[in-house]
């Protein structure tokens, strides 16, 4: 099975892009956009001066619990940046999510509660909404994080939607929202 089989396989169609847009980012886009497979595993990510943003990341079945995705991450974390990344609101009928989740506050990661993200998938018409979470090596403030994903939706999300997918993908201020914290 090939990476992208791998990736179609796991992720919800309305989360993924399709296999030309991602090659089409790994061809044109390569010096930020990288994969990072084996046999166990897929990541997609984005690597920016300032930041990572993790696109996609599949450990099979079999792999899981062996301590992959932790390596995956730690060679991440080594390059002493902060780490961003998408996932499903958490689903209590679905043990998947709750797993990865809790995966990811066990490697230190946070949700970054004031951030807003909706987003319509081209492929299905329906809105997705997905939560931010991140890793940071010093304190950030989540304003600093949502600026950071803006110029993800920008720079990686949206990069040739039209020509991929015959539309556009709505403006970034549709899709990523902040809300200042109550004191």
């Amino acid at each position: 099975m090939d990476w992208y089989e791998k990736l179609n396989q796991y992720f919800p169609i309305e989360e993924m892009k399709s296999q030309k847009h991602m090659e089409l980012l790994l061809q044109e886009k390569g010096d930020i956009y990288h994969k990072d497979e084996g046999q166990n595993h897929v990541m997609m990510y984005v690597e920016m001066d300032d930041f990572i943003f993790i696109d996609y990341l599949f450990v099979s079945k079999e792999a899981r619990g062996q301590g992959l995705g932790k390596k995956l991450l730690n060679k991440l974390k080594k390059k002493e940046k902060p780490i961003i990344l998408e996932v499903e609101p958490v689903d209590y009928e679905e043990t998947d999510t709750q797993k990865r989740l809790k995966f990811y506050e066990r490697e230190g990661f946070h949700h970054a509660k004031s951030i807003g993200y909706r987003r319509r998938s081209l492929a299905t018409n329906e809105i997705t909404e997905l939560e931010i979470l991140y890793w940071s090596p010093d304190e950030k403030d989540e304003e600093s994080i949502f600026q950071k994903m803006k110029k993800t939706y920008e720079t990686i999300h949206t990069y040739k939607d039209e020509e991929m997918y015959g539309e556009r993908y709505e403006n970034v201020d549709e899709v990523l929202s902040f809300k200042e914290e109550e004191t």
